[in-house]
């Protein structure tokens, strides 16, 4: 390692030069690491070099790390405002934790990975997020190329890591992949053609692969079960008929149950039925709220807003997503399977009328688009069971002015949201029944078309930007 730090020592007073030779390209690194991280994150960034990149994400707490002194002193001058170490990961203070470590190329000059990797764990909590980039192995001659004509800075000889590399490399650390994404194909300033290149068809299927830069966002493995406390929110407009079922066969899990029913202006007695249910079972905590504003969207959030517990649950009054179920998602999150948890409703066989052709059809479709646009697979986007915790809910809420108020669904609000802070989304298959009460509240082809407009959306949100 010493001869890393000898080589970025001899370079120090250079490394500007070359950042602002290429500043088109490093500004849109930047907009892509801001896409993830949350102003105000803690965050470390390690081979901080000159300390650009930590300091346009804007944290609360930026801490860079670098093996060449001289580096770090260049850092210094240009970002008082960081917190900059010259030497290895074991000259960070002990205990220190962090929302998000940055590992920019970093992988490619290790020594070892798995021991660099392994020595990060101390500095995780169960919700940080390692960020890693890596050279597509298609560009090492290109990028030797630039070095050889003075248009990139020197670095040492690397460790061309694929992807599949490194995802070993993260689990025999005791880490697991989140997600992935691809970027930059022309890394240089063309008028017209980098944008039309580097916004659009870089993120195309198959063409992404083509990109100069990877990345995988990982999270530390579970960190052991954990049992919580459960908030279930049951938004309901005229499903009177349901509404005793729903309490009677919800079952005793976590360690203890509020149920909150949000009742959005029913013509069918639903508001005076939850009122009986309530006296008939004293020994449950329930809880109803009149909706004032419009959507599913709007009624769940009202719900969580008076939610105590520590684990937030939806489940549809419809009750097609059978309320015996809901264990297999608490113990989904609760056993560290995922920090998201969506049901899908497209594995097992349906009921005949559980869900109709076009609207299968529709899903898959839907299914394949975000998969693609959110970098982790999700078979069913409009299962309306999900599962989080307050505290990830309430990271969504705070940054919900990223994608605005766009979803009256509320399942998107809350998957974008899940995407954006990294969360790991985990689906667990449910039997999809019939309705035995009341009538579908669901237009299939006004939906559908504002389905079409959040794929648009989310394109535009997280995927080509």
């Amino acid at each position: 390692m010493q001869s890393v730090a000898e080589h970025y020592d001899a370079l120090a007073n250079q490394r500007t030069k070359f950042f602002e030779r290429n500043r088109y390209y490093h500004d849109l690194l930047a907009k892509q690491y801001r896409s993830w991280i949350p102003s105000g994150s803690t965050v470390l960034e390690v081979g901080c070099g000159t300390g650009d990149l930590l300091n346009s994400v804007c944290p609360a707490g930026g801490v860079g790390v670098d093996l060449s002194a001289r580096t770090i002193e260049v850092a210094r001058q240009r970002f008082p405002n960081l917190n900059l170490i010259a030497g290895s990961i074991s000259s960070l203070p002990a205990g220190s934790t962090f929302d998000y470590i940055i590992l920019p190329g970093t992988l490619g000059e290790a020594d070892d990975v798995q021991a660099l990797l392994e020595e990060l764990r101390q500095h995780c909590h169960a919700d940080t997020r390692i960020i890693i980039q890596y050279h597509s192995v298609l560009w090492q001659y290109l990028l030797a190329l630039a070095v050889a004509v003075g248009e990139r800075l020197p670095t040492p000889r690397q460790n061309w890591l694929t992807g599949t590399d490194i995802t070993g490399l993260l689990g025999l650390a005791g880490y697991e992949v989140v997600r992935s994404d691809k970027s930059i194909l022309l890394p240089r300033r063309i008028w017209l053609l980098s944008g039309i290149l580097n916004s659009f068809l870089g993120r195309l299927p198959v063409i992404e692969e083509l990109t100069l830069n990877h990345f995988l966002i990982a999270r530390p493995a579970s960190f052991g079960p954990r049992d919580y406390s459960v908030s279930i929110v049951i938004p309901c407009r005229n499903e009177r008929g349901n509404i005793e079922d729903a309490v009677s066969r919800i079952p005793e899990f976590g360690v203890s149950q509020e149920i909150i029913f949000v009742e959005g202006g029913s013509t069918d007695g639903t508001y005076a039925e939850i009122e009986r249910v309530i006296i008939n079972h004293p020994a449950k905590h329930i809880t109803v709220h009149q909706q004032t504003g419009k959507g599913k969207g709007d009624a769940v959030r009202l719900g969580f807003s008076h939610a105590k517990n520590d684990l937030l649950m939806i489940l549809d009054a419809d009750l097609t997503t059978p309320p015996e179920t809901l264990p297999k998602f608490y113990h989904a999150l609760g056993n560290g399977k995922g920090n998201f948890i969506n049901g899908s409703r497209l594995v097992y066989p349906m009921e005949n009328e559980a869900m109709r052709f076009l609207n299968l059809l529709g899903n898959k479709f839907f299914s394949v688009a975000f998969s693609w646009l959110l970098g982790q697979p999700v078979k069913d986007t409009l299962c309306g069971t999900k599962v989080l915790l307050r505290r990830h809910y309430e990271k969504i809420a705070a940054n919900r002015s990223y994608f605005g108020d766009f979803d009256p669904f509320g399942d998107f609000d809350l998957l974008f949201g899940a995407t954006r802070l990294n969360l790991k989304i985990t689906e667990v298959p449910i039997r999809y029944r019939e309705r035995t009460y009341g009538a579908t509240n669901i237009d299939r082809w006004r939906n559908g078309w504002l389905l079409l407009r959040m794929v648009e959306f989310a394109a535009r949100r997280i995927k080509f930007i």
